[in-house]
């Protein structure tokens, strides 16, 4: 655990430094694509943490100067399986973004989908040394919380308070300056399969370039994606990417929960197919161009040309209807949807105040999928898109871009987490389990 401390504080510091040379890339590694942006920080005065413990505060003082997206090669579900290939459609990436942005990139923060993600509720609780709280006491509180067995062979990707209390005061974004006797905390822990995020690692550091920061892409799609009051009252995002669909759920302004469904965009894909006995780049095509989950009768008769080149004539002047290729997609997104809605289900979602969920990810653009998605979630179901930063690409602004985006905004103003804090060495957290809605719902 101590390792892991001290590696996420060192990237930590990277980050600064970066910043405060100016610029700094994000990279989003996805299944289906890899897209990189280049932010440039414009003076020191801009560079302030967030007020309190919060996420961003405002809109973040940085600009886009650089954007590139290229196909991505050698990774499944969201996880590197083939380094040599990843690690070129990075190199194509970042140079193509360095190329835009005229300047060299050292420093990258990353973020990815896979990885089993799996979250904890923790909670600790100590005495206030001077009356009044201070830095010393939310370092102790946060080290007096009991660490789950998370398990071997899996690693802490996020450890962020979420909730203090201070003498039964709940609801305290920040306590630091308060004057109170007792202080107490509720984390979230998010947990990963640590080969998945060490195979990253090593595939950046062999494209000649320093990983200054990591984080989930279902958090980061829900800060880019949810509006305020949805990241206030209580919200979930699912990040609908091309391997891997991620869930995170928002509550004051924090995610206290996050999990990962292993399908996306591209299983839809492979249904088509193997269902038309098409190439995948064809299937692509036909997805996008006439994809949909809700057949109407005006399908039936609209005709889709699977115009192939085997050089079988008879096979080649193929065609389908909208209907059937409808047919073929809808039941694999209701998978996808339902497998959402048992993650949502365990996780207690039904108990917060708001139950808005926001669609978003690139595979969420398949033409009547928030409908769909309403009567399998149940809930009020909106199609987010991230919030525009100043200088992304007209071509960067959809749902596909979110966790990019979100990604830029978590670099600028990354909520306080464990290591941002000197805990005392003698106070490394015991292990002990609470699940993570268990907590929630006791705690709010």
């Amino acid at each position: 655990m101590t390792d892991l401390y001290q590696s996420q504080r060192a990237m930590r510091n990277m980050r600064k430094a970066a910043m405060q040379r100016g610029v700094i890339a994000i990279l989003d590694v996805g299944t289906s694509k890899i897209a990189c942006l280049v932010l440039r920080f414009d003076g020191p005065e801009e560079f302030r943490e967030t007020d309190g413990m919060g996420p961003l505060a405002g809109q973040s003082a940085f600009r886009v100067i650089g954007a590139a997206t290229t196909r991505s090669r050698g990774v499944k579900f969201g996880e590197i399986d083939a380094m040599a290939e990843t690690e070129r459609a990075i190199r194509t990436a970042v140079q193509a973004a360095q190329k835009m942005a005229n300047t060299r990139v050292d420093h990258v923060i990353a973020c990815f989908s896979g990885a089993g993600p799996r979250s904890y509720g923790l909670a600790g609780e100590v005495e206030v040394a001077g009356g009044q709280v201070d830095e010393q006491d939310v370092a102790r509180v946060l080290a007096a919380c009991d660490l789950p067995d998370i398990g071997h062979g899996r690693e802490v990707l996020h450890a962020q308070p979420v909730n203090f209390s201070l003498d039964h005061r709940t609801g305290l974004g920040d306590p630091r300056g308060h004057v109170g006797n007792r202080v107490a905390v509720d984390m979230h822990l998010l947990t990963i399969n640590a080969d998945a995020v060490q195979n990253l690692i090593y595939c950046i550091r062999r494209c000649d370039l320093e990983l200054a920061g990591i984080a989930s892409s279902a958090y980061v799609s829900g800060i880019s994606s949810l509006v305020e009051d949805e990241q206030e009252l209580g919200a979930a995002c699912i990040d609908m990417g091309g391997g891997a669909t991620g869930v995170s759920i928002f509550i004051k302004k924090h995610m206290i929960f996050a999990d990962a469904v292993r399908l996306g965009g591209e299983h839809v894909t492979h249904d088509i197919a193997a269902g038309l006995q098409v190439p995948m780049t064809l299937a692509e095509r036909i997805k996008t161009m006439h994809g949909g989950v809700h057949a109407t009768g005006m399908d039936d008769r609209e005709r889709i040309e699977l115009a192939g080149n085997s050089g079988d004539w008879e096979k080649d002047r193929k065609s389908i209807s909208r209907a059937e290729l409808i047919g073929i997609m809808r039941p694999r997104v209701e998978e996808i949807l339902e497998e959402v809605r048992a993650i949502l289900d365990a996780a207690g979602f039904e108990h917060l105040p708001s139950q808005q969920i926001v669609l978003t990810g690139g595979a969420s653009q398949i033409p009547g999928l928030d409908g769909l998605a309403a009567r399998i979630l149940g809930h009020n179901v909106r199609l987010g898109r991230p919030l525009r930063v100043q200088g992304l690409p007209q071509a960067a602004t959809g749902a596909g871009f979110a966790s990019a985006v979100g990604l830029a905004l978590f670099a600028a103003h990354p909520q306080d987490e464990w290591w941002d804090f000197e805990i005392p060495a003698e106070r490394y957290p015991a292990r002990s389990l609470r699940r993570a809605m268990r907590w929630f719902r006791d705690n709010w």
